[in-house]
């Protein structure tokens, strides 16, 4: 299969880039989570708001839990950061187990606030992340170029394609997933259907290819920032979706970012456009042998979703004295690999759990 990611046109490939490079420290990355709703002072749990230098998620975690002498699966988050970077997230934990007193630090971490809430967090708890990234060794006129993609993807939109993280090492998962809806016997598959993390990895990796040949094909056709017949659309503000049968009238509100097509997390329980935007995704799916049905062996591994194809993004481009340094917010599930493509204008590799809003 052709690379999930480079198969995705750039939408400002006519604006060159700044270049530079992207160093795996910690002081080069900063990632603070957005949270889905704020501490309301009063309940059963508390949220501790902590930053983190050179520990993940899960090594905090265990270290609240000993320290509290309680199960690590009481010690709620909404996401995994990656340890090479600096992080500021909430972890939750019984509030009736932490002491007034209590000064809860380690190696690499401490508690900035923390403030009581009714309910233990969950994973996906999180609107997404924001991202403080340094590029080093950038090219010549490298904040004017920047400066340039910036303004222009805050006009055009940003693609809201998967980035290399979500596929594997190598860009080998898809190829695994595939072989899974098709039931096909390999070693890879046999292992997956033994293992449902393992399936839920490979089969989500070979939608995501999937996602991102639709959003390349728009792209190419110039319709990335319009609407077509039969789009199902989605709400910015509340997220609800709706289908389009007047491009005419709700382009302009694509336009403005109030709405935005969405694409296929194919699957068999997946909400379809119709119209052109139907067959678009169909043809997509149909050069692959399949149809919505053949995932309905997965169950509840596949069942599909719709993800917006168009983000609205703001870069803020400041320069530095060894680069530049860019400051963006992303939703949940999407990839900081986009934008620095866009701006560097090379395959950027941001380190793991760091990518994925």
């Amino acid at each position: 299969m052709s690379d999930p990611v480079v198969e995705v046109p750039l939408l400002t490939g006519e604006l060159p880039g700044c270049g530079g490079t992207l160093k795996a420290s910690p002081e080069d990355f900063e990632v603070e989570e957005l949270p889905a709703y704020m501490p309301s002072g009063e309940g059963e749990h508390l949220f501790l708001w902590v930053e983190k230098v050179g520990r993940n998620t899960r090594d905090v975690a265990r270290e609240l839990a000993r320290a509290l002498g309680i199960d690590e699966r009481e010690v709620g988050f909404a996401g995994l950061k990656d340890k090479r970077a600096r992080t500021r997230q909430f972890f939750s934990v019984p509030r009736a187990r932490v002491a007034p007193s209590a000064q809860l630090a380690g190696e690499g971490w401490k508690v900035l606030s923390a403030a009581a809430h009714t309910n233990k967090l969950k994973t996906g708890h999180l609107r997404g992340n924001r991202f403080r990234i340094r590029l080093l060794e950038t090219g010549p006129e490298a904040l004017a170029r920047a400066q340039a993609i910036a303004a222009a993807l805050e006009q055009r939109g940003l693609p809201n394609a998967f980035g290399p993280q979500r596929f594997g090492r190598e860009g080998a998962n898809p190829t695994h997933g595939h072989d899974l809806v098709l039931r096909a016997k390999t070693r890879e598959t046999d292992r997956a259907r033994r293992d449902r993390f393992l399936r839920r990895l490979y089969v989500s990796a070979y939608q995501a290819l999937l996602f991102n040949r639709v959003l390349a094909e728009r792209i190419r056709d110039g319709l990335f920032g319009q609407a077509i017949d039969g789009d199902l659309m989605k709400k910015t503000e509340t997220g609800g979706l709706f289908h389009s049968h007047e491009p005419e009238v709700d382009g302009p509100r694509v336009g403005r970012f109030e709405i935005s097509p969405t694409g296929p997390i194919f699957g068999h329980r997946m909400m379809q456009a119709e119209g052109e935007a139907l067959r678009r995704e169909q043809r997509v799916l149909e050069a692959q042998g399949l149809s919505l049905e053949s995932f309905a062996w997965l169950k509840g591994d596949a069942e599909g979703s719709r993800r917006a194809l168009r983000l609205p993004i703001r870069v803020e481009v400041t320069e530095i004295p060894a680069g530049l340094e860019l400051c963006f917010a992303l939703p949940k599930g999407s990839f900081a690999t986009t934008v620095l493509r866009e701006v560097m204008k090379a395959e950027a590799s941001v380190p793991g759990e760091l990518d994925e809003g």
